[in-house]
């Protein structure tokens, strides 16, 4: 295994560098957010501003100790693995009776940039509204110096305020309210070429980044492909999952245009605000903070993070190792979104060293996968539930099936009759909604017979693997949308042969495949934006009327649903 790991690494690392970037569309998963730990407290804290070791953390609050309004902290940490320290105040140089917050610590540790912020007490020799200030230091054992204002050229006679330094500290994110924007809030961006040069006039971000909507508490990441920002409780974007929500807008290079913005989703996002300036994301993509008011024990308003893993458990074994790191040889130089895993967390449009690194990281880890949404393992001895071990979706087994516990592929097994056997589910998930793959081992079966179907609250469905009527051909029925949609694919390999074969299904957003003991069997020859809806539940081994001649004769082993592209 050490000498064949060796060979594909060698084989990795002379290959060709430098394809033109595409978009990236790496999967990763974020996992529970968590207050700070060491942070919060029963006041208010928010915005926070991550700096680029890791060791400092700035954010804004109003607890007791403060000067003012809304006061800058800062906690501290030895390493990135130790806790933060008892968070201090900036002192009375930077904090003044006025608000300050909103911060962003620049990548060297020495500049300081904060806005205004408070209840409109705003600190004396701006602009009008609230304003950007800078404040430095020399060295990172040095106090901070007095305040700057950036000056009519960056500030506004409205509110300018909610900032984030890019990493080369040559291009300032921030939200106002000035005019020629798009809705009441908007992102903009001033540059200078160098930092000895004055900042140039703010630009608007634009379409599709600024909407009609609020726009605003940028955060943007070290390499600058990423911009995190939030909507606000009182115009939010649609599309969101009930208060203000955060959302992320990427570039393939520092050089093209903004895409359109994408909701974090509702791990990130809850039914309350994720609205308190700043998202801030740390240097090496891994962690996620910010401020939310949902509940949790401390203030009204604390400060987060949420871990962002990279899906690198490419083949959905549950464990790295050599068999992944073949099929990252595979689509080496392409846009293959499954193995653009690096840099974290949304890769770079080209699976090359940058994702051999990332997948390095986690070789022969045993992975616990957050995208395996269900997983009926059939091991079950007696009884009539297949427990699901993934999730909630424990399924109901009807007409008698027999359990084999010696007898699978995968541990034990379910024999069905052909008859009147079957396993029903619940809901576990809408091809219509995402990509999504499915896998299970068979054995048995004849022409005709389905493996897994999906039922529809309207009456009908769709088999989204089962075999053709004359042969015993896999195929899938699951229909795609569009022109030239609307019929199944068939492959031409029988999978009723009596013997073991482990088949599977996959949707990557544009098109079906079909796949038998790990090869490519059937593929769309045209793509498609979608599938058809179905909110159903499942029915293991027969069809979704649950007629004559489409209950399954033979055995059924180890049934995996993942929300994502999985590749054998």
């Amino acid at each position: 295994m050490k000498t064949r790991m060796k060979k594909l690494i060698s084989i990795v690392l002379v290959l060709t560098l430098g394809l033109a970037a595409e978009v990236a569309k790496a999967d990763f998963t974020f996992g529970t957010p968590i207050p700070v730990p060491n942070v919060n407290s029963s006041a208010q804290q928010f915005a926070p501003s991550i700096s680029a070791d890791g060791l400092e953390l700035y954010f804004t609050s109003n607890r007791p100790g403060g000067y003012g309004d809304y006061d800058i902290w800062v906690t501290t940490r030895a390493t990135t693995d130790d806790p933060w320290g008892t968070p201090v105040n900036l002192g009375p140089t930077v904090n003044s009776s006025a608000g300050e917050g909103a911060q962003s610590i620049s990548a060297d540790g020495l500049t300081l940039y904060f806005s205004d912020y408070g209840l409109g007490v705003v600190r004396p020799g701006g602009s009008g509204g609230y304003d950007i200030w800078v404040t430095t230091r020399a060295t990172k054992d040095d106090e901070w110096g007095t305040p700057v204002n950036l000056g009519p050229t960056v500030n506004s006679s409205a509110d300018d305020w909610s900032l984030s330094i890019s990493a080369n500290d040559l291009s300032l994110y921030f939200a106002s309210k000035r005019s020629g924007g798009y809705g009441g809030t908007d992102l903009w961006v001033t540059t200078r070429a160098t930092t000895d040069d004055d900042w140039s006039t703010p630009v608007n971000l634009g379409t599709p980044v600024n909407s009609l909507y609020n726009d605003g508490a940028p955060g943007i990441s070290s390499d600058g492909l990423l911009l995190y920002f939030s909507d606000t409780l009182q115009n939010p974007r649609p599309g969101g999952y009930g208060g203000a929500d955060l959302w992320v807008t990427m570039r393939a290079t520092v050089s093209d245009p903004w895409g359109t913005p994408v909701n974090l989703g509702p791990i990130v996002n809850s039914s309350r605000n994720e609205t308190k300036p700043i998202p801030k994301i740390s240097a090496d993509g891994l962690t996620l903070y910010f401020g939310s008011n949902r509940p949790s024990g401390y203030g009204s308003w604390n400060v987060w993070q949420v871990s962002i893993s990279p899906v690198v458990d490419l083949n959905g074994d549950g464990i790295v190792d050599s068999a992944d790191m073949c099929i990252m040889v595979d689509y080496w130089g392409t846009d293959e979104p499954l193995c653009d895993i690096g840099p974290t967390p949304f890769g770079d449009g080209i699976v090359d060293v940058q994702d051999l690194i990332v997948l390095a990281e986690h070789l022969f880890e045993e992975l616990n996968d957050p995208t395996l949404v269900a997983h009926w393992a059939l091991d079950e001895t007696d009884g009539d539930i297949a427990s699901d071990i993934a999730n909630d979706n424990d399924g109901t087994v009807y007409g008698g099936p027999a359990w084999q516990p010696e007898g699978g592929q995968v541990g034990g097994a379910l024999a069905f009759d052909g008859i009147d056997d079957c396993l029903s589910t619940p809901f576990v998930l809408n091809p219509a909604d995402r990509e999504f793959s499915v896998y299970v081992w068979v054995k048995g079966g004849a022409p005709g017979q389905v493996i897994i179907s999906q039922t529809n609250v309207a009456g009908t469905g769709r088999s989204w693997l089962c075999t053709d009527l004359s042969e015993g051909k896999l195929m899938t029925e699951l229909m795609t949308l569009g022109r030239g949609g609307g019929i199944p694919i068939v492959s031409e390999t029988v999978i009723t042969d009596g013997n073991w074969h482990r088949i599977g299904f996959i949707w990557d957003g544009s098109y079906r495949y079909l796949y038998v003991d790990g090869a490519e069997v059937a593929k769309d020859t045209e793509s498609f934006s979608m599938l058809e809806s179905s909110d159903g539940g499942l029915y293991l081994g027969t069809g979704t009327a649950m007629e004559p001649g489409s209950f399954w004769s033979g055995l059924i082993d180890d049934i995996r649903i993942y929300n994502r592209v999985v590749k054998p």
